[in-house]
């Protein structure tokens, strides 16, 4: 397949170049070119501007862009730059498949289980219909939206509403990881947030999955069916560490530090992926603990 990539240099997108690049013909639509050549070396197409693909000659699009969540606080300007970074290249791209004359077959696009907004313990799959109506809310709901647009008879639409991707040497791990080490870490709050989170492997793997089953689209929870509280997250990486869990940090602190941003870390979601299921996709690592020690050990 022809397929173009957004974010292809970011933790989900470099690694399903890895994936994708011995059997796929690759294009990479980046801001930055030189450090996407480093990245995916020379067997990927890379470009830095739409104009410049024909999707007429596109059989799959994965749109993966968009400004990082985490590492700054949520002011009215960074809000604006989540945004946008998000809606106008997922807007172009629909209306770049809704004109062509030989429109590409899929389009799958990111999204996140921020959809949801905060929630309690109740179990959500893509079904549910009452998301609280916060900043993440309302930052994914257009975006699914606009990529939406682009459904069609021609082409499927599928929708990434992606968790905490657990990868080594990148992500969330990553930035947890030197606090444990040092047996410094410890549950967030008071540790009962549910955390929705996916091993990297079947974060590519479903991708794929999305890619070669032409009957799906729509929501799909890309989340291992077994989601933990923050409190059993934190043990779990701990006692795979072999160090204490013994510091938690409170959530004023959180506040303090982060403003608003702080929200992803002390609320949460206990996110299913039901429509994954009952296609059929299985996962490698369903369970946190034998994720975590592929990962660190």
């Amino acid at each position: 397949m022809r397929i173009l990539i957004t974010g292809a240099t970011g933790l989900i997108g470099s690694r399903l170049v890895r994936h994708w690049r011995d059997n796929h013909e690759l294009i990479s639509l980046t801001r930055d070119t030189s450090k996407a050549k480093q990245t995916l070396g020379t067997s990927v197409d890379i470009i830095d501007s739409l104009s410049d693909v024909n999707f007429n000659t596109i059989d799959a699009v994965v749109n993966l862009a968009g400004e990082p969540i985490v590492g700054k606080r949520w002011n009215n300007k960074q809000k604006d730059v989540l945004c946008q970074s998000r809606w106008q290249l997922t807007s172009q791209i629909s209306n770049a498949i809704i004109k062509a004359e030989t429109a590409p077959k899929v389009f799958i696009s990111g999204s996140a289980i921020g959809y949801y907004g905060r929630q309690q313990h109740q179990r959500i799959d893509e079904e549910y219909l009452h998301p609280y109506p916060e900043f993440s809310h309302q930052l994914c709901k257009k975006w699914e939206q606009l990529a939406q647009a682009a459904q069609s008879e021609v082409t499927r639409v599928c929708l990434l509403r992606t968790g905490v991707v657990l990868a080594n040497g990148a992500g969330a791990l990553q930035k947890m990881l030197p606090a444990f080490k040092f047996g410094l870490g410890g549950r967030i709050a008071d540790g009962s947030q549910y955390m929705s989170w996916i091993h990297i492997d079947d974060m590519v793997k479903l991708i794929d999955f999305l890619l070669q089953h032409p009957t799906l689209n729509g929501a799909f929870n890309a989340t291992a069916p077994m989601p933990v509280t923050n409190a059993d997250f934190s043990y779990t990486l701990a006692r795979v560490l072999n160090r204490p869990c013994l510091l938690p940090m409170p959530a004023m602190v959180l506040k303090l530090m982060l403003g608003e941003m702080a929200d992803l870390l002390v609320t949460g979601q206990c996110v299913i992926p039901a429509n994954l299921t009952k296609a059929g996709f299985e996962f490698q690592y369903p369970e946190l603990e034998p994720a975590l020690r592929a990962l660190l050990l």
